[in-house]
């Protein structure tokens, strides 16, 4: 079956307190939209309408870093759920198939309910997703006669036997794309908002001798956000989520209520992730590496076998091949380490390249940044870096080299050499004694002043 997603995206959030269009707020590091536009990425869909309004510059910007090929529409005034939809029928000009409305403040519709949704559109022309809500004050409820669906009707306007009804509406819609056109054209706005409402569809189609369905849906599918605190409670929906998704492939989490992901985190069977674990957007851990406790990851690549932590940073670039060891305090930037390199200790590796079981010690920096460009560091295979080394980058170690403990290394290392770069050592007999008679007699002259 075609299919062309709609994304409703055109309002303003005012109950958030921000500048910033509601769709764009993030839950796990990602744009609500991007969230609504990856579910319905489960039907594959021939097209991508959304439609902006408030921001609409960006919007327009996130939705397509998301999907290139999206259709950006324009609804200039907010009329309403109907008069949104009406705005994408010239980004589906021609287009022959079924449309699916869905909205970027509804983040957590699942791939599954979209497909029950296109399987049921092949007997009925309008299909409703619908939930039983814990407490349905608050809704339109879906009025239905066996499997049909015979009219939508608003809190406020239902009658007692109405509001008895748990069935509740979520506002996704399916049918076909050109008599969803042809129902919206006949909504009209006499109501006390002014509005076109979406929702008055389905009473439109009965009239016409459509039929209307519903598929039904955990409630926790259809949240929507409006406010910070909706945000923060779906933030918190998503994690656990994921946490439990991920416990179910073979991932250890021991204290799982501490680790927070990514919307896009990719981690393999029997990692083991320790308390206190941070994943930003991009982050891939393959199988049997452990992430130790206080790290942070963004935008890496974990080989596997490797170690992590703990009190660790990846930063975006870093890719770690098998068996590498990465420990306290360590950070690494645009940087491949080969199969075996460990970097242990209060260290800095940044646009770099490690070769295979080479040792990086305590306090080592590769000085990457000269004020105005990024320079790269290489150091071969076996390579021993003592503590406290300074790599100026650009700067070449050769295989099996050796720097000596705190130095400077501005020029190439050939291979299997020793670096020293560093002052002669003086020692002065007596000179520290002498030194601190003195410091202490000051010190005691300021006091008496005082």
């Amino acid at each position: 079956m075609t299919v062309a997603l709609i994304v409703l995206a055109a309002g303003k959030g005012s109950r958030m307190k921000s500048d910033l269009p509601k769709v764009l707020h993030r839950i796990a590091h990602a744009p609500m939209l991007w969230h609504a536009m990856r579910a319905g990425g489960a039907l594959t869909p021939e097209r991508m309408v959304v439609v902006a309004g408030h921001g609409a510059a960006q919007v327009t910007q996130a939705a397509q870093a998301f999907d290139p090929a999206a259709h950006v529409v324009l609804q200039t005034k907010q009329l309403g759920t109907a008069h949104a939809v009406a705005q994408a029928r010239p980004a589906l000009d021609g287009f022959a198939g079924d449309a699916i409305v869905l909205y970027g403040d509804t983040p957590f519709i699942s791939g599954e309910t979209l497909r029950a949704m296109a399987e049921a559109r092949k007997t009925h022309d309008v299909v409703v997703l619908g939930f039983d809500a814990a407490d349905p004050s608050r809704y339109g409820r879906l009025v239905t006669e066996g499997d049909r669906l015979l009219r939508i009707v608003e809190f406020n306007d239902a009658s007692p036997e109405e509001r008895a009804i748990r069935l509740c509406n979520s506002g996704v819609v399916a049918a076909d794309a050109q008599t969803l056109f042809a129902l919206i054209d006949a909504v009209g706005n006499d109501n006390a908002s002014g509005e076109y409402y979406l929702t008055d569809i389905v009473s439109i189609a009965a009239e016409k001798g459509l039929s209307a369905t519903v598929v039904r849906c955990p409630e926790s599918e259809t949240l929507g956000v409006n406010s910070r605190a909706d945000l923060a409670r779906a933030e918190a929906i998503f994690q656990a989520g994921a946490r439990t998704a991920l416990m179910a492939k073979g991932v250890t989490l021991q204290a799982p209520d501490s680790v927070h992901l990514a919307w896009d985190t990719k981690i393999g069977c029997d990692v083991e992730i320790e308390p206190n674990v941070v994943f930003g957007p991009g982050v891939a851990v393959e199988d049997g590496a452990r992430i130790r406790a206080f790290s942070h990851l963004e935008g890496c690549q974990v080989g596997p076998g490797a170690v992590v932590g703990p009190y660790a940073r990846l930063r975006p670039g870093a890719t770690l091949a098998q068996d590498t060891r990465i420990g306290n305090f360590v950070e690494i930037k645009n940087a491949r380490l080969a199969e075996g390199v460990k970097v242990n200790h209060l260290s800095y590796i940044g646009d770099a390249e490690v070769g295979a079981r080479s040792n990086i010690g305590a306090g080592t920096v590769t000085c990457n940044y000269d004020g105005v460009f990024k320079h790269r560091t290489v150091i071969g295979q076996d390579a021993f870096i003592g503590s406290d080394t300074m790599l100026v980058a650009p700067v070449t170690v050769g295989d099996g080299a050796m720097t000596a403990s705190g130095s400077t290394i501005t020029r190439d290392v050939p291979d299997g050499a020793l670096a020293l770069a560093r002052a002669d050592q003086t020692n002065k007999p007596g000179l520290a004694v002498r030194l601190f008679e003195r410091l202490r007699a000051q010190k005691a002259r300021l006091s008496k002043k005082t």
